[in-house]
Order: C-alpha cells, then structure tokens, then sequence
C-alpha cells in the first residue's frame, strides 16, 4: 500500500509491449481488492481487457479517446474515482498522449501531465501509470514524460524529473502570439452583447457548424466576462482560423494563481473558475495560461 499519490511513467513498445506493461500493475490492484480504473484508447482497452480474463470484470474501463480528446477533462474524471473508492486502496492507468494527436494536443496533454504532481499533492494516496509508446512518438514527447513523473520505468532517455513545480512553471510561461491576420477586438463591460455577435459571425465564415459555433460564443462570453469582473476591466478577443480549427482567445491583465483553473469538480470552483471550467465542457480544446502579464485563455473548435 502506498502512503501518498505515486505518479510513474512506463514506457512500452507496441501492443503487447503495452500488455506486458499494463497487465501486471492492474492485477496486482484487483488482487488487493483495490478499486482500479483503466484509461486507454478502444483498441488498447480491449487487448488489456482480454489479457486479464475474469479479472477484468473488477476493473472500470474508460475510452481516453473520448474523455482525453480535451486532456483539461481528464484530472476531474481522476477526482471523482479518487473520490468513488471512499479511501480504499486506489490505482489507475492512463495514457494521454499517443502517436497521431494534433501538435496542440500533445502539448496540453504534456501539460497535464505535470498538473496531475500538483492536483494530487496531499490527497489520499493512490498509485497512476501513464505508459508512453516509445515506437511511435518522438523523442521530444519521451524527454517530457520524464520530466513530469517521479517515477520513470524504461524511458532509455537522460532527462530527469523535473519536480511538481513544473506544472506551475507550464502554467506561467505562456503562449505563442496570435497569428498577425487575427481578427482582434479590444472590449469592456459595454461591449460583451456586441462581442456574442462578432464570435458567431467570425465562426461562421470558418465555416463551424451551428452547434459548436453556438458553443464557443457562450464560452466566449464567460472568459470576457472573466475579464470584465475579475482580470481589470476590459481585455482583448482575438480570433482566426488555422488549417483544422477555429480559434478565439481572450486575453487580459489579470493574474491567476492557480494553474489547475477551470480542471476541478464543478462544486470545488471558485467564482472566477467556472467561466474556464464552462469553456472545457463546450470547445474541443482549452488552453489557458497566466503570469505577470496577465492571462491568456484559447478555445478551439476543429473544422
């Protein structure tokens, strides 16, 4: 039994690589009588789950293609299994990030990744495996796996852990500027109704279907009206189109602290937290990152 939250990476190559990696761990939980969830895309699911036999009616299954697509979604899923087991021995496995995820995504899911040290830090004490796939992703995606787990298994690289401040230090560098063609309006708090209308306009000439461009105006709404009430004031909408989504980001001088914003339990949010944890719910993807210069938060919508 483990005395606090035990996040380790396990690399593997190929399908059976996978089982080899998998199996074992989940056993051994099911054995304990643990409560043991799996997360992993279908087919990976379904090698595990056949490895295991009878035993896998003891686990809970999950399709991270479906909750990982906006890797924001995933530590809440993690919260309410911590939550479910009630304090008994807990173990899970979940694989964020694999070969043939948009750039933007495996950036998000590495970001995740290092989040997990700081949302579990102190929280009863239960044991994750992330397995990466070291035939299939870049090198560049291996190194930051180490980086974000104290315990690495078979990695063959030399980066080290980088400790659980860097989901923190993610969270304050940043990121790119927008693209110089950005459409870009600066508002305030007699602007927002006209704002709705610019959204739904610009996502219609991107050509978004209805439902989603409905979607991101209301989202968009509440990071403005974020801006409004809690980062100063005013702020600055900026959108464009790149080759698969749409984008609109909302930028502004305030500052949050807290790089798990808009990640937890619906209940556990603070005021000024539920406008992000809104826009995870509505848009494919969710960026949001805060420092000194205030905060930045992109939504996506795939095309």
């Amino acid at each position: 039994m483990v005395e606090e939250f035990e996040h380790q990476a396990v690399f593997y190559r190929g399908s059976q690589g996978l089982v080899d990696a998998v199996v074992p761990f989940v056993r051994e939980g099911v054995r304990r009588g643990e409560s043991v969830l799996v997360a992993l895309l279908p087919e990976r699911l379904a090698s595990v789950e056949a490895a295991l036999g009878a035993e896998a009616m003891r686990v809970d299954f999950v399709d991270m293609g479906e909750l990982g697509a906006n890797p924001a979604c995933i530590i809440p899923e993690w919260r309410r299994f911590v939550e479910g087991a009630g304090g008994t021995g807990m173990r899970g496995v979940g694989e964020p990030v694999w070969s043939g995820r948009r750039e933007v995504e495996t950036v998000e899911a590495v970001f995740h990744e290092a989040l997990l040290n700081d949302a579990f830090h102190g929280e009863p004490a239960w044991q994750l495996m992330c397995p990466y796939d070291v035939e299939s992703l870049p090198t560049t995606v291996i190194e930051q796996a180490v980086r974000c787990h104290p315990i690495a298994h078979g990695s063959g690289v030399d980066a080290g852990y980088a400790g659980a401040g860097l989901g923190s230090a993610l969270f304050a560098s940043g990121l790119p500027s927008a693209p110089d063609d950005a459409d870009a309006f600066e508002f305030g708090p007699e602007d927002l109704k006209g704002l709705r209308r610019v959204v739904e306009r610009l996502a219609g000439l991107a050509g978004l279907r209805q439902a989603a461009a409905e979607d991101l105006v209301l989202a968009a709404h509440e990071l403005a009206t974020n801006s409004v009430v809690h980062g100063g004031g005013a702020g600055v909408l900026s959108a464009w189109s790149d080759p698969d989504a749409f984008v609109v980001e909302v930028r502004d001088a305030g500052v949050i602290e807290d790089p798990l914003v808009g990640r937890d339990l619906l209940q556990g949010l603070a005021e000024n937290g539920r406008g992000i944890w809104m826009a995870n719910q509505l848009c494919d993807l969710v960026q949001v990152r805060s420092g000194p210069t205030g905060t930045v938060v992109r939504l996506y919508d795939w095309l």
